[in-house]
């Protein structure tokens, strides 16, 4: 039953454009009137819906914001800490210091610090800075970036309808109420394609300020492609920006740049910095960096500390104890697991990315139909689940067991449903969406 949980997000649809703030938070992103919308209280992998339910999250983690769990106890004791004595004033905080002394100790290439308190606005900083520095305007990228205006202008120069960003995570951005003057000032490029980046610095010869990318997202790096991007850079004296909202600190503590041996000019922390406390940071190099003084860049939330106090807290746990192994660990026991429950029920699950930010699909035509006919039926097993599993910290083998028998006794039904015919029939409230569409 998601009565109290329907019956809100009914209204808030009334009241906030889309619903939500997220749209990863959807519902329809999910399974379209089934999936609850809100939450009362949240402790390790494990949440207690507004009706009441009693959840194992098995899905997204709060967007990938919580790699420790929720409400880890070290984190939230020093939050409340900084609470009790005032998270803000007219002073600033000491913590932003020794947040950046503990950043820059873990990336010693790097020599000086910026601070956002989301994601999307730390890449808009980021962008403006390696701007401000080169005096130019053009931006070479791949991956996803967020929803300002300097990336969704992509799609002003798209002659294909899905725009250029479809093939970067979203498609079917317009960009609508993006200037039409940054038309041309973001060119994409594909992941692993070296030469299609070379093309554009040649192209653009003088004229490109940075190149923007995730070190990995899905797929791992071919062999010296990252130090070909860097070599690319060099020669055409452009910033290389990484972008490790996602990725940091799940495959390497620091980020993935540093497994992988890359050494950017800038790169830019989000999500599991605070873990489930609004934290960016960008880390850079000082003759970049310092373009920040000259190009007008300050908000009056970027001063709390709350932000710094949580990163603190994370890090120096994340430090303390090896969570990229234990992720490896738990999402290799989850896809084996997932793989041989699916093959005795005659069901194939593709898995791809890597452990730590695992993504599930099914083989088969109606793909999607198929993954919400399974979230509805995980649902009534007390479990969250979707097209991706970010594992974290709190998430234990006999939680791994518990999604487990629950797929084992619900995947007879949706080999049922194909052999049937009758999949869309059985979830009639549609099928999860995929990408941006409007709510109405």
């Amino acid at each position: 039953m998601i009565l109290k949980s329907k019956s809100l997000y009914e209204k808030a649809k009334e009241l906030i454009p889309g619903g939500t703030q997220l749209l990863s938070k959807r519902p329809e992103m999910f399974a379209p009137e089934h999936w609850p919308a809100y939450y009362q209280n949240a402790k390790g992998c494990e949440i207690i819906d507004q009706d009441g339910n009693e959840l194992l999250d098995m899905s997204m983690m709060g967007v990938g914001t919580c790699l420790l769990g929720y409400g880890d106890p070290d984190v939230s004791s020093a939050v409340i800490n900084r609470i009790e004595s005032g998270s803000m004033c007219s002073l600033n905080n000491p913590e932003e210091v020794q947040l950046a002394e503990k950043l820059l100790s873990i990336h010693p290439w790097a020599e000086q610090v910026r601070y956002a308190r989301t994601g999307g606005e730390a890449m808009s900083m980021a962008v403006r800075i390696a701007r401000a520095s080169a005096g130019r305007e053009i931006i070479a990228f791949c991956g996803y970036h967020g929803w300002h205006d300097w990336y969704l202008s992509a799609n002003l120069s798209s002659s294909s309808p899905a725009g250029h960003l479809s093939g970067h995570l979203l498609p079917g951005l317009d960009p609508l109420g993006v200037p039409h003057g940054l038309s041309g000032t973001v060119i994409p490029f594909r992941y692993n394609q070296a030469d299609e980046l070379e093309s554009i610095l040649k192209k653009y010869s003088g004229k490109v300020a940075a190149v923007v990318m995730e070190p990995t997202r899905h797929d791992e790096p071919m062999p010296d492609f990252l130090k070909q991007v860097r070599e690319l850079c060099d020669l055409a004296d452009a910033a290389l920006i990484v972008d490790e909202i996602t990725a940091g600190w799940r495959l390497h503590y620091g980020g993935a740049h540093l497994k992988y041996g890359l050494e950017p000019d800038m790169a830019v922390f989000g999500k599991a910095l605070g873990n489930g406390h609004p934290i960016a940071a960008i880390v850079g190099k000082r003759k970049v960096m310092e373009a920040a003084q000259s190009t007008f860049i300050s908000s009056t939330y970027w001063t709390e500390g709350v932000g710094p106090v949580a990163a603190l807290a994370t890090l120096n746990k994340l430090e303390s104890i090896d969570v990229p192994s234990h992720l490896k660990t738990i999402s290799r026991k989850f896809r084996g697991g997932l793989q041989e429950v699916s093959i005795s029920h005659g069901l194939n699950i593709r898995f791809s990315g890597h452990p730590a930010i695992t993504v599930i699909e099914f083989e088969h035509p109606q793909a999607a139909a198929l993954q919400t006919l399974f979230t509805i039926q995980m649902l009534q097993h007390g479990i969250l689940t979707g097209s991706g599993f970010y594992v974290s910290w709190a998430h234990r083998e006999e939680h791994i067991n518990r999604f487990l028998e629950a797929a084992d006794k619900i995947l007879p039904q949706l080999g049922d449903a194909i052999e049937s015919g009758n999949i869309m029939e059985r979830i009639p409230e549609g099928e999860k969406h995929s990408g941006f569409s409007r709510l109405t």
